[in-house]
């Protein structure tokens, strides 16, 4: 695998998918449920919609004859060991820390092929990926971070294209935050629901475990709302917990919206209080952290500052290890030293604030600037008075 991170750049970043969204991934049944909620669609997004009859015939197809040729071996695979999940907010810094411990060898990530198409990548990945590869763009839409079908990818992608019961599905109905906030706790589903939620995520990494026999490396900020569930399937998990500055998170979340609404909507891009929901969401996945990380033994939960990652990703990486008793560093450490210099060069996105958003971050969120330790900048009322706006950066690859 080739280093995380692409050529450093000066700017904010926003590029296109080339017209690939997660509803391609869709079978028949899924696509139809999707419509059943009366998405936002448009004619300048006709070309995305025309293919989705199409798309969702092919994988239907094709997880109808992967089930005939794999089930069975499906079912009677066992993870290897249990599993460490990623939990933070978006843009805390989750991206860097997967790729990072997906280097290791001795672990295993979902991809993104097999997030995009996870009802048949065990019958379509080799060939499709290598006779596609060059149709990707070369790095993600919102930032500078490599893209490639065999890079890690979060797996929520792949929930939502299997269950539909998640929060992704909002992008389908940017003005509609209802499932949105009832897909982020799945305590929120009814027994049905959550059992079919339950069945795609066991099947998703029971299928990359049949392909590899590692152990799992699983991302989704998601995933931070959802720490008693994963302990009901996975009582011995680790979890490793991202945190950075909010304000840092903020900006970048918000890019971070409005690319993937208009990457992956079906109707005009709506970016409807799009700030505010951002706050919302934060203080809510703060809130799910501070109650539920009790619930997880202090030997399979270890915490990590963005920024000291950033500055030592080594260092950072061993603490993590020895904390979690992971085996394997010190052949991770041989993988990882040449690519250190590059990490750390890697240049940032750059946001212009309003000082007036700013100023409500710092509102806000002050629970959370508390507990992790980043200090509420004093100029921020002032320049909330005046109006003068400054230029800060935020960190690309820090989904």
């Amino acid at each position: 695998m080739s280093s995380l991170l692409s050529a450093p750049v000066q700017k904010t970043k926003r590029s296109s998918q080339r017209g690939m969204v997660l509803w391609h991934g869709m079978r028949i049944s899924e696509l139809i449920e999707l419509f059943g909620r009366k998405p936002d669609l448009h004619l300048s997004r006709w070309n995305r919609i025309a293919l989705l009859p199409f798309t969702a015939a092919y994988n239907s197809a094709l997880a109808l004859a992967e089930q005939l040729l794999y089930g069975s071996r499906i079912e009677k695979t066992t993870l290897t060991e249990p599993p460490i999940f990623i939990l933070g907010f978006w843009r805390s810094g989750t991206t860097l820390l997967h790729g990072l411990l997906s280097r290791d060898l001795r672990h295993t990530s979902p991809n993104m092929y097999q997030t995009l198409f996870p009802w048949h990548f065990l019958l379509t990945e080799r060939l499709v990926s290598r006779a596609t590869a060059g149709l990707l763009p070369k790095s993600r839409p919102m930032d500078n971070v490599k893209l490639s079908w065999d890079a890690p990818q979060e797996d929520e992608i792949a929930l939502c294209v299997m269950s539909g019961l998640s929060p992704y599905a909002f992008l389908a109905t940017p003005e509609d935050f209802r499932e949105y906030w009832r897909t982020l706790d799945i305590n929120n589903l009814n027994p049905n629901e959550r059992a079919r939620w339950k069945t795609s995520l066991l099947l998703l990494m029971k299928k990359i475990t049949l392909l590899t026999n590692r152990r799992l490396v699983m991302k989704s900020p998601t995933h931070t709302f959802r720490i008693s569930t994963l302990l009901e399937m996975f009582p011995d998990a680790r979890f490793v917990y991202i945190y950075r500055n909010p304000y840092d998170v903020f900006r970048s979340a918000v890019h971070l919206r409005k690319v993937m609404i208009a990457e992956n909507g079906l109707g005009r891009p709506v970016f409807k209080d799009a700030e505010m929901e951002i706050i919302r969401s934060y203080q809510a996945c703060f809130d799910a952290y501070e109650r539920d990380r009790y619930l997880i033994p202090q030997e399979n939960l270890h915490e990590i500052r963005f920024e000291n990652l950033e500055q030592e990703p080594l260092e950072e990486m061993a603490k993590l290890y020895e904390a979690l008793d992971l085996p394997g560093f010190d052949e991770l450490y041989d993988v990882l030293k040449p690519e250190e210099p590059q990490l750390k060069r890697y240049r940032k996105n750059v946001f212009r604030d309003d000082p007036r958003w700013m100023a409500r971050v710092a509102d806000e969120l002050q629970p959370a600037f508390e507990r992790y330790g980043y200090p509420l900048l004093p100029e921020m009322s002032n320049r909330a008075d005046s109006g003068v706006c400054s230029v800060t950066r935020s960190t690309a690859g820090a989904l």
